[in-house]
Formats: C-alpha cells, structure tokens, sequence
C-alpha cells in the first residue's frame, strides 16, 4: 500500500477528555500537523476513570483526525478506583478549608506502613511503569493500524514509559520508524515508583529504554538540561537524534487589559501537591505583618488539585484573608480565571524530588500565553531560566521569604498605581514558545532530518 509522507501515527497515553495537564502537548501537536496536511491517527488510553474530566477539550481535537480508544483492563486498578469510589461515597468530601479530624498517630503509622509496601510490590511488579497493561492491546491495534494505512511515522509521548514501549514494538513489527517525545525524565529516578525499585528492576529497565533509544529515530526532549541528563546516563543514545522542543501553547500571546477589582488578585491554577509552597506562605506572613493594610488588598487564589493541605498551613499561619482556594475546573473556567487575575503564580517542584532542577511545569507556558505579570518562587531551575528568558521581573528565590514578600509589595505597588502592564514579560520572547513556531522543529524530527542550530555538533 502506498505511504503517505505526510501521515503519523500517534500514541498518547492521555488524551481528551482526560482533563490534566498531560494531554496538552500531544493534542497542540495533533492541532498543529492537521493545520499543515498532515493525516493523522491517535492511539490513546479508555481508563477505568480520568484524572479529571473536561469535556470541552474534545471541541478541539480535529474533525479530520481519527482516534482509536484503547480500554486500559487492570485487576489491581480496577479494585483501586473502586475502592476510591466507594470511599469518596462512603466519607463525603468537604468543602476546600474545612477543619478536618486529625488521624491518630498509631494508626497514620500503621496505613502509612501498609502503603509503602504497596507501593513498593506496585514499583517492582508494574514495569516500566503501572500502565504496562495497557501496552499489549496498545500495541496489537497500533500494529494493525500500521498495516492497514501505513503512516510515514510514530510519535509516542512519554509519560508513561508504557506509551514508547508500545511504538518500539510496533516498530519491531512493521518497520514503520519512531520517534520518543519525553514530556518529563522518565527513566532517570525522578519518579519516587522508579527510585525505589531495587537495582535489579532499574537495570532491566534500564536496558529496555536503552534499546528504544537505539532504534528510535529521533528523540525530543524539552529542555537541553535534559537532554544531557540522557546523554550521560544513556550511552545508546545519539547525539545526532536528539531534538529540543519546549513546550508551548496555541494561538497568540494575549493583549493585557488591566482587570478590574477592589483586591490584587495572584492564580495559581493547577496540581500542587509536588510543587513548593511553604515559603510562600511564610512571605505573605511576613507581609502581612510589615503592614495588615496593605496585604490585606492581595488574594492569592489556588485552583486545582492536591490542595488538602494548604488550608491547614494557611490557617496556622493566619493568612485566610490573603488566600482562597477552590476544586479543579475546566481548562474554559481557568482561562477565564486567568483574564480576571492581575498576575499568575508559578512554583518549583520540592527539593527533595530526583532532577527537579530539569524540569518546567506545563502551566507556565499556558501563562505565557496569558500576557500577564508572573509571579515566580522557584530555585535555580528551568522555569526560572525561562521566566529570565522572556524578561521577568517577579522572580524571587524559593529560600527566601523575606525576599518573597518584597516581590509582593512591589507587585502591588504596581496594581494600585495601575502600572502592571510594566512587569509583563516581553511579548517577542513569549511568542517564540507559540505552537506556530514549534511545529517545523516537530516535522524536522518527524523526518529524522539534523537540528538546524547544530546544537548536536557541541560538546555535552
């Protein structure tokens, strides 16, 4: 059968209308290949249950592209989200902020023991990763969608690791080449499931995404941090495979209308539960205390996941008045939220997480977009080399709160002199993160071609 060069087929763990962070790079790269011809199918995953639900992020997959639903069917997964459903039902969820009974000691002890096995037999049963069975029935309709329409290509984004497990076997199958696309460092311990694996299990995976880096024909990761993280930790992997693609977001970089509003309002919209936020917290005390008046016309708004413990810092630390917190929303209400907000907030993920200086949140090239002042309290990582990129001027260390809550009286001090629009980030620099921009890189890998900055030729 005939292959058309300008076909693909993609493979992507996540997808709509899964709701999370995760599914915005493949559908922006879907999006932006149909706009350039491209003929397009997309293996994705049916789970038991989504993260979080958004159905209007269907509205934007193409009418053109075909999607092929694969049913993830797991046991032990199956027992886990019917268990969570039947506690959810069993022990209401209360409202974000309530005071909730504290478990006793012995008993916290007692679960936190039994979980940590759990996790442990998960991390040594369930490799590469705990989606592994999804990858055979992944792989048989991949295989026969490659001899039915013969793609040019496959590109798999990674995580999880399950998903370019599934393109290296179709291609030992079909020889329809590959390309790995890592959305984060998997493989490098940066997950806590990979780190406590013993050394065995690391090694047999270790071999394993040794061998789809041999055969791959090229490689994308988001930030050159990265790939030299690879690179030492890979020998298989070639220099010359190797393509850098942030990434991005859809559209134009937005026109700042100062937001009106009796209160300076920061968002935070996202997961928070492996981001920083205690000196945060610490620095907006410490406002509050250099002058109640003035603080007192900040609020700083948390929308998303992994929020529980955040009222009860709050409160100990007797900040209320300065911050709110709310549920997921959809990715509509979040735009919504960020048009109203006067400045966005970005965070660094926790210390204590292997390779977190390599890695960006994906919320941050949404805000971006946003054509907002950014607020940034993060170490010395990629989103502070970002955020210093496109010039700015809200960045103030993670270990600093002192520091912190200058920032916040110099952002003020702008709002209520109605002089934010100064601290926007340069709008030329932003632009460059537009999927507009990014798609040719994306095709250039797609065809194996060589980087056009020769960043390949330099020593790492």
């Amino acid at each position: 059968m005939f292959m058309d060069p300008k076909s693909i087929l993609m493979i992507s763990y996540y997808f709509p209308p899964e709701g999370s962070a995760a599914v915005y790079r493949s559908l922006r790269f879907l999006r932006g290949l149909v706009k350039n011809g491209w003929q397009a199918t997309v293996v994705v995953c049916e789970p038991y249950q989504y993260e979080r639900t958004d159905q209007q992020l269907l509205e934007q997959v193409p009418t053109t592209a075909r999607i092929v639903r694969v049913k993830y069917r797991d046991p032990w997964h199956a027992l886990q989200v019917w268990y969570g459903r039947r506690s959810k039902g069993k022990f209401p969820s209360s409202p974000v902020g309530a005071t909730q009974r504290p478990v006793v000691g012995d008993q916290r002890s007692w679960r936190e023991r039994l979980h940590g096995v759990v996790k442990l037999i998960e991390a040594c049963v369930y490799r590469p990763d705990k989606f592994m069975r999804w990858i055979r029935p992944a792989t048989r309709e991949a295989i026969e969608i490659c001899r039915r329409d013969r793609p040019s290509v496959i590109w798999t984004t990674i995580g999880p690791l399950s998903a370019g497990v599934v393109a290296y076997r179709t291609w030992k199958t079909t020889g329809i080449p590959y390309v790995l696309d890592f959305r984060d460092p998997w493989g490098l311990d940066y997950y806590p499931r990979e780190a406590m694996r013993p050394t065995w299990a690391r090694n047999v995976d270790k071999r394993t995404l040794s061998r789809m880096f041999e055969e791959a024909r090229a490689v994308v990761f988001m930030f050159e941090s990265v790939a030299q993280a690879y690179l030492r930790a890979f020998p298989a992997l070639e220099t010359a495979k190797i393509h850098i693609l942030p990434n991005g977001f859809d559209g134009e970089v937005e026109s700042f209308i100062h937001a009106p509003g009796d209160r300076c309002t920061v968002l935070y919209a996202g997961t928070l539960s492996s981001y920083r936020y205690d000196t945060l917290l610490e620095g907006l005390r410490q406002l509050k205390r250099r002058d109640q008046a003035r603080a007192a016309r900040l609020r700083v708004r948390f929308i998303g996941e992994g929020l529980g413990d955040l009222s009860t810092r709050v409160a100990a630390l007797d900040i209320q008045d300065l911050v709110e917190i709310f549920p997921p929303t959809t990715s509509a209400e979040i735009r919504r939220c960020q048009r109203e907000a006067h400045a966005l907030l970005i965070l660094g993920r926790t210390p204590g997480r292997t390779g977190h200086e390599l890695v960006a949140g994906a919320k941050l090239f949404g805000y971006l977009q946003a054509g907002r002042p950014i607020v940034g309290i993060v170490p010395s990582d990629e989103t502070r080399r970002i955020l210093q990129q496109v010039g700015s001027e809200l960045i103030a260390g993670v270990e600093d709160p002192e520091e912190i809550a200058d920032m916040f009286e110099v952002l003020l001090k702008a709002w209520s002199n109605r002089t934010l629009d100064q601290l926007i980030p340069n709008r030329v620099a932003c632009e460059a993160y537009s999927s507009s921009k990014q798609v040719s890189t994306l095709i250039t890998a797609l065809a194996g071609r060589p980087r056009a900055d020769q960043w390949q030729e330099r020593t790492l």
